[in-house]
């Protein structure tokens, strides 16, 4: 039998109102030491809810939860000690420096004399690449420079649960590899919990992954488990002419499990999912070939990716 304490973060039942309306409902959530993992979910659907349940922010209405078998509830401030947060908008005094906010934020878990600090500020500043950039005023940081200050804020302690909230959201391409290959670095080291919409970065990163949608959790699951448990092929197709009735009846084939058609400028392009490869491959192309008033202009097969996964799964058109 599998104890709570063999996971980061452990949640029975766990809810919570506002005003009568559930923000969360029963949720369940099990996290393993030292992974990576991946918090997913739609505006609205209930995951700065539970990140502010497990920093004891706010209470449950009922159910528990506990992070390595502390209570979040009674146990609040000895979980504090034990996990590092970066909020998805971390300010600073633009005045001072990357070490003198690090040092500051040290202050909290360490005695000020001790000698440790200091050699944990290199660490932590080497950890997120800006050991170059230490002295320097944070106002000239870049967005990607400033999310790798704020991990390294939230590591100073040396956690062995670091929360982060959304820490590549307004990030350039640049600023978002920025901040990948810090969490990278750190697997391994310490369990990563992170909510983010930004479903290509969990691919790259992530050990697991929860999908909450409606305050629910209707997905938790290892990634690649997530990916193969559907056994279903993506076919991306682009086409010209009237294609509601062809949508129809593809539809309604048993080998598909969903269409998502989009039209602009004249062309309509499905994302097609099929349950059965072999029922596709003979006879997807030959039906849209039959209508005389379609001209197919690009045709491709791929892999089903968490993308493809997640809208299912939240939209509830398909099954997992």
């Amino acid at each position: 039998m599998t104890d709570k304490n063999d996971f980061a973060i452990s949640t029975q039942n766990l809810t919570k109102t506002y005003r009568g309306v559930e923000a969360l409902r029963s949720l369940d959530l099990k996290v393993p030491r030292n992974s990576i993992f991946g918090f997913l979910g739609p505006n609205g659907a209930g995951k700065s809810t539970t990140i502010k349940l497990l920093l004891g922010l706010i209470k449950p209405a009922s159910g528990t939860g506990s992070i390595f078998g502390l209570d979040i509830v009674n146990d609040s401030s000895a979980i504090r000690r034990r996990i590092g947060y970066l909020p998805q908008n971390p300010k600073y005094y633009c005045y001072m420096t990357a070490r003198e906010i690090l040092r500051f934020t040290a202050g909290f878990f360490y005695n000020r004399k001790d000698s440790i600090i200091d050699s944990r500020i290199d660490e932590v500043l080497m950890l997120a690449g800006l050991n170059d950039k230490a002295d320097r005023s944070v106002k000239g940081f870049s967005g990607g420079e400033l999310q790798r200050l704020g991990i390294a804020q939230a590591q100073v302690n040396s956690p062995d649960l670091l929360i982060l909230d959304e820490p590549a959201a307004s990030l350039d391409p640049m600023g978002r590899r920025d901040v990948l290959d810090v969490m990278r670095a750190l697997k391994g080291k310490t369990t990563i919990f992170y909510s983010t919409h930004i479903l290509d970065d969990v691919e790259r990163v992530s050990d697991n992954v929860g999908i909450l949608n409606r305050g629910e959790l209707v997905a938790l699951a290892p990634v690649e488990e997530l990916l193969t448990a559907s056994h279903s092929v993506i076919y991306d197709i682009v086409m010209q002419g009237e294609s509601e009735s062809l949508e129809s009846r593809v539809s309604a084939q048993p080998w598909v499990s969903c269409v998502r058609a989009v039209t602009n400028g004249g062309c309509t392009r499905w994302s097609l999912t099929a349950t059965d490869e072999i029922s596709a491959e003979r006879n997807l192309l030959r039906m849209i070939l039959g209508e005389d008033n379609i001209v197919v202009k690009e045709f491709t097969r791929r892999r089903d990716e968490l993308e493809d996964v997640f809208m299912r799964v939240v939209e509830g058109e398909c099954n997992v």
